[in-house]
């Protein structure tokens, strides 16, 4: 079990969402950053798909009730407290050990959004399949809210790890991965593009938008230049389906970029739509920051989207090398091996 001592960030309990459900108005939510998400549960040794803490702004205050290996994955940065007052870092991109009683307190998260994984999988209940939370319904996650102050997680293999199975999960730490957050997020021309005048496409691929303060895990309302509607056409349409990444134009013409917990249908026309492989990056966008978009054709993001794949599948496969190389240490403290070779046993 793990406590929550303090939480003055926004976190949340996500897996990958719950897909299937978006015909019957659910939304798919889960993780703003799936790889990431998959990455903090790699150093702990978890199913990809394992439910994790995803944390905004700050992160939480925790205390181990029982000893557990936790990851961090994002720009974030920890201390580790044992009960003799004895401090420790837990860095970024690294897994560490928790004993009993040891407090975890975390700073400011720099990029937008960070993971924090837990050996063995957070327990909570699945809702349509998934544990993630949707706040606005209050349901999934942890009693269907961000996590809170006195907020008790327990974790489904809580129980004492078989022989050598503590042994080989050991603390990992990797090189930080770059978000690129300098590149043009790349866009597909959207289904309603005919509703915006040639001056508003050309301007949301030629001039930089700020995303606002108004940002939250349903979407980015972006400040820049006015996109114009069509005059024949106007800014509403006949309510169509949305998914995450569309970037729909009210009638102010200040475009919003959907992100996991939209809506599943809009009545404002979309002008494009992010591809897949650059939108977990529209997750770490903080106010403030500005954000340039490059048109593309569909071959270039089928292509971008594999390349994505295969750097994610690269990145936990040398974690699993990893965890998998050979650790005399370990071994000596399972008393697997004994360091003594006798030839006449030998032959």
């Amino acid at each position: 079990m793990i406590e929550i001592l303090d939480c003055n960030g926004h976190a949340t309990v996500q897996d990958l969402g719950r897909p299937g459900y978006r015909h019957l108005g659910v939304p798919l939510s889960g993780a703003l950053d799936s790889g990431m998400l998959k990455i903090a549960n790699a150093l702990v040794q978890n199913s990809l798909s394992a439910a994790a803490i995803e944390m905004r702004l700050v992160g939480p205050r925790l205390r181990a009730r029982i000893p557990v290996l936790i990851s961090l994955a994002g720009s974030i940065d920890g201390v580790v407290e044992s009960t003799s007052g004895d401090r420790r870092p837990a860095r970024a991109w690294a897994s560490h050990r928790l004993l009993a009683g040891d407090t975890l307190k975390m700073g400011p998260v720099h990029s937008g959004v960070a993971y924090l994984g837990i050996a063995g999988g957070i327990d909570v209940p699945l809702v349509l399949g998934s544990r993630s939370t949707y706040e606005r319904a209050h349901f999934g996650g942890f009693e269907g809210r961000r996590l809170a102050a006195g907020d008790r997680i327990e974790i489904v293999r809580a129980g004492q790890p078989e022989r050598g199975e503590e042994n080989s999960r050991r603390e990992l730490r990797l090189p930080e991965p770059s978000l690129l957050k300098d590149r043009a997020i790349r866009v597909l021309a959207g289904p309603h593009s005919e509703h915006f005048t040639d001056k508003a496409r050309a301007r949301l691929t030629s001039e930089e938008f700020v995303v606002s303060r108004q940002a939250d895990r349903m979407g980015l309302r972006l400040e820049g230049p006015r996109l114009d509607h069509d005059p024949q056409l106007g800014s509403d349409i006949v309510s169509d389906a949305v998914t995450p990444g569309a970037i729909q134009v009210p009638g102010d013409g200040q475009p919003i970029v959907l992100l996991a917990d939209c809506q599943t249908v809009g009545g404002y026309p979309v002008i494009a739509t992010v591809i897949s492989a650059d939108l977990p990056r529209l997750g770490h966008a903080v106010p403030g920051q500005s954000l340039q978009f490059v048109e593309v054709d569909y071959r270039q993001a089928v292509v971008a989207r594999c390349c994505a794949a295969t750097e994610l599948t690269d990145r936990i496969a040398s974690i699993r090398a990893n965890h998998a190389e050979f650790d005399s240490e370990a071994l000596f403290a399972a008393n697997l091996i004994d360091g003594v070779f006798d030839a006449q046993r030998a032959y």
